[in-house]
């Protein structure tokens, strides 16, 4: 009873703002990432393999704001967070504020691996990436053009901006944060989540969001459910959004349809935007948001590669 499920980001996507050819690679990229994960899964890989090489698919896109393509800190600077969660003993690894590596989540999967620490930021964890045997990149290497307009044009204005704010208008708290992430079940019933992020343009060095803050972007458990959130993550911390459903499920029987609204309308009530992505231990799926729509794909009960961007699909 394989269930998977990825997101590229919650915000204000609307179909006047996405060109015909733009929509047409997010759908594509989506797609076939979804269905090799697929196939990994009927070859009876683990889902905590399944999430990461999903999420290194997406960290590869510059379509996504994750890995290449990242957007830019206050200093011109990518700096990424990730965070990876087996649900078999909770295991999990996560870094913050890393920069120079072209897959954070697999730096977060060694941590996971190491079982040593949870969460290394900074110079820290560049250092263990090192350790690690994972190649350091020159910064420039992980910069495209966009995101160097996108740093400019929110420097003149003074503002942070969330991802994919093709208007680049001033900040908005309901404007899209470009996390991706992905959720699996696997044959032995295994749930796991992945998450990975460069966060803000024009953010202050050191910023970290929920991505790597397990309970917060990022959760798993084989007695409940897998969860990775996207969305202005200051309020995802605030809320605990991740072990929030957790802990509705667990402590109260929530459905988790119901424990995913329930959460998510808190995160609204404080003033925040952003969706998630769940599976629960029965294969039941969830991809609430509560903004104009979310990058997702998926796949459930029927096996079928599903594809969607905007709220009203």
């Amino acid at each position: 009873m394989i269930r998977f499920a990825l997101h590229g980001g919650a915000g204000v996507i609307e179909r006047s703002r996405l060109s015909a050819d733009r929509e047409a690679d997010y759908r594509h990229t989506m797609e076939e990432i979804t269905q090799q994960a697929k196939q990994r899964l009927l070859d009876g890989e683990s889902a905590a393999a399944v999430v990461e090489q999903a999420v290194i698919s997406l960290e590869e896109s510059p379509l996504f704001n994750a890995g290449y393509g990242s957007v830019l800190n206050a200093d011109g600077v990518v700096e990424m967070d990730a965070a990876i969660m087996d649900g078999e003993g909770r295991r999990c690894g996560a870094v913050a504020a890393i920069a120079r590596v072209a897959h954070p989540v697999s730096v977060a999967r060694a941590l996971m691996d190491e079982g040593v620490h949870v969460l290394l930021a900074g110079r820290g964890a560049q250092r263990f990436a090192v350790e690690q045997g994972f190649a350091l990149l020159r910064e420039e290497q992980l910069i495209i053009p966009e995101r160097q307009q996108q740093l400019l044009a929110a420097r003149a204005e003074n503002r942070v901006s969330l991802d994919h704010d093709q208007d680049v208008a001033p900040f908005d708290p309901d404007d899209i944060t470009g996390t991706v992430g992905a959720v699996a079940r696997d044959l032995n019933g295994g749930l796991a989540a992945a998450t990975s992020t460069g966060g803000m343009t024009n953010k202050h060095p050191g910023r970290v969001g929920d991505s790597p803050l397990i309970g917060a972007g990022t959760w798993a458990d084989n007695q409940s459910v897998c969860v990775s959130a996207t969305g202005h993550g200051e309020y995802f911390i605030r809320g605990q959004v991740a072990y929030d459903i957790h802990a509705q499920m667990t402590y109260a029987n929530a459905s988790l349809a119901a424990a995913a609204a329930s959460v998510l309308s808190r995160v609204g009530a404080m003033g925040g935007s952003g969706g998630l992505i769940a599976i629960d231990r029965e294969g039941q799926l969830a991809l609430p948001f509560n903004s104009a729509g979310m990058y997702r794909a998926w796949f459930g009960a029927d096996q079928v590669v599903r594809v969607a961007i905007y709220g009203d699909e």
